[in-house]
């Protein structure tokens, strides 16, 4: 029902009203006043869950989570001023990882602008070019003519966050005051008349446009291809992995799988799927005999910078699937770029299956792959203490059947790019890879578990730290989430890098340990802790159920010890003779 209290209350009802509609479930709010209008007509919605968050930066990323899990929009409210500005970050997440936010900023009228009124700055255009479509809304009037304007603004809002991409829209909403639901006698006398029955009547949750499937010349694809397949967080990720694997086993091409990627925890076994390929291709002679004829590209690539690097090495044609429009070739290589969804090149590419000659390049592959996963095998075994590297294989095998896993950047993402093995427990793999930041990572996943499957962040220290006023979202979180926090004491990644070789500098202003005891961090925001400080240890937790609310696995690591071990393991398949 629409709120005749006041002009604001009208025009804020009229919005959320379009909005559910339209198919909005959830909006995230944080506190302020001049977003008093919106946030009481959100609140007062019986149709919506609104959840408020003290921190802008915090309630960004959380609804940047609830929207990758719903694969539809969530709306995220603030007042003016510097909150909007903390929105940024997980603005540019969803921006370059395509998810849905609908951004509504509440600000001051024109005419209180550039006059120094307080809590004001100039808000037009606050995220530059991250968002898809951006405007600023009139100001709110009773008239039918506006109410009808801002029905059809809203929905063409809602459409440009899912068209011809997902990601982010921002509307800029200026209010005068009064701004609380302040009874006026002249909107209340409206209300008989207004005609609600059919005011939103055309609008449909089914609003929105599909890309075209066209393909324009389709290439005929030779034997001795190779897919390469990077990460995927979308919808129907069973139905994804089955695609791939079909034009996997129809074109004989072996695929090289992101652990990013559904392929790698829903391997059927009918064809060449190949996980270790960082490590083949550190050795010359695997280079040299691993040559395709070509490369179909699915999507982005995997994050391996040797991959790349060997990629970029190839005087062969490559194809990159993607039909958002995107450039997803940072090799800037000869590519041809395919504008149409996974189904739809399968479906083109059905009639090559039966033509396709057969050859023993897949096999090939599949020898070296076997070859590393026994070496690698080896190498973990002799790791009898519990280490990031050795963690992977026995997360890989541990975790329950479709447990949702949120990885952090840096070193898990890494690690889990060597370490993790094929598998069949249809893992939900999510991640934000989109600025590969590591703003948010707490709130993200409190936001991909909240009413939903129970779910596992693996972070390093820095990446939780970052994010710790997350923990503030526990009284208002409904859900299970399992943070297994890795603390080497500061950022793993760095000593990868050549910094490290700076002693005089790197500790301090790379690395950056941080002094804390999570234990008592957890203690101030009522979150359980506990250590895990074996393999056997980690194992019998992992056997126990996941009960509702959070706490943290911490399991200590030395960094420098991690770095030095795989950089020696890296060094061996360097000069392995194959």
């Amino acid at each position: 029902m629409l709120d005749f209290s006041n002009v604001n209350s009208l025009w804020s009802s009229v919005l959320v009203e379009t909005l559910v509609s339209l198919g909005l479930k959830l909006a995230v709010v944080c506190p302020g006043s001049r977003s008093t209008p919106l946030t009481v007509a959100l609140a007062r919605h019986p149709q919506l869950e609104v959840i408020p968050i003290l921190d802008e930066r915090s309630a960004a990323f959380f609804a940047l989570g609830r929207a990758k899990r719903l694969h539809g929009p969530v709306v995220l409210v603030c007042t003016s001023g510097t909150a909007a500005a903390n929105f940024f970050p997980a603005i540019i997440e969803a921006k370059e990882s395509q998810v849905p936010l609908l951004v509504l900023t509440a600000d001051r009228p024109p005419h209180l602008r550039h006059c120094h009124a307080g809590q004001t700055i100039d808000q037009f255009k606050l995220y530059g070019a991250y968002p898809q479509w951006q405007t600023e809304l009139a100001l709110p009037s009773a008239d039918l003519m506006a109410l009808q304007y801002l029905r059809q603004t809203l929905a063409y809002a809602w459409e440009r966050t899912i068209y011809p991409r997902s990601g982010v829209v921002h509307l800029n909403c200026p209010f005068t005051e009064p701004l609380a639901p302040i009874p006026d006698p002249s909107i209340q006398s409206l209300g008989p008349a207004f005609p609600q029955a059919n005011f939103f009547r055309h609008l449909s949750s089914k609003t929105g446009m599909s890309v075209s499937d066209s393909l324009i010349e389709l290439p005929s694809l030779p034997a001795g291809g190779l897919i390469v397949a990077g990460l995927y967080q979308g919808p129907e990720p069973e139905t994804y992995a089955t695609l791939i694997a079909d034009l996997a086993q129809g074109l004989n091409y072996p695929v090289l799988s992101d652990a990013l990627s559904p392929l790698r925890h829903r391997f059927r076994g009918d064809y060449s799927l190949v996980t270790g390929y960082d490590f083949i291709l550190r050795s010359p002679s695997a280079q040299a005999a691993l040559q395709p004829s070509c490369v179909l590209q699915i999507g982005e690539l995997p994050t391996s910078k040797q991959l790349r690097n060997w990629l970029n090495s190839l005087a062969v044609p490559r194809y990159i699937l993607d039909p958002t429009g995107e450039n997803f070739d940072p090799l800037h290589g000869s590519v041809r770029s395919l504008r149409c969804s996974l189904p739809a090149l399968v479906a083109a590419l059905r009639p090559q299956f039966s033509n396709v000659r057969a050859d023993n390049y897949p096999q090939q592959w599949q020898a070296y792959e076997d070859q590393t996963q026994a070496l690698l095998h080896k190498a973990l075994l002799h790791r009898d203490t519990l280490a990031e590297s050795n963690l992977m294989p026995h997360l890989a095998q541990g975790l329950p059947p479709e447990t949702v896993l949120m990885v952090a950047n840096s070193m898990p993402v890494r690690y889990m790019e060597f370490f993790w093995p094929r598998t069949q427990q249809k893992y939900e793999i999510y991640f934000n890879r989109g600025a590969n930041g590591i703003d948010g990572t707490l709130s993200t996943a409190l936001g991909l578990a909240h009413r939903d499957w129970p779910t596992v962040l693996l972070t390093g220290d820095l990446s939780l730290l970052h994010d710790s006023n997350g923990f503030l979202l526990g009284p208002l979180f409904q859900g299970s989430l399992t943070i297994i926090l890795v603390n080497n004491q500061g950022g793993g990644i760095f000593e990868m890098l050549p910094i490290t070789q700076f002693s005089e500098v790197f500790e301090r202003y790379f690395a950056t340990p941080q002094v804390i005891d999570f234990a008592q961090l957890c203690r101030t925001y009522g979150v359980a802790h506990h250590v895990i400080a074996s393999l056997p240890a980690l194992e019998q937790a992992l056997a126990l159920d996941f009960p509702p609310g959070i706490r943290v696995w911490e399991i200590a690591s030395n960094r420098r010890e991690e770095a030095q071990w795989l950089q020696q393991l890296m060094g061996q398949f360097e000069t392995i003779q194959w």
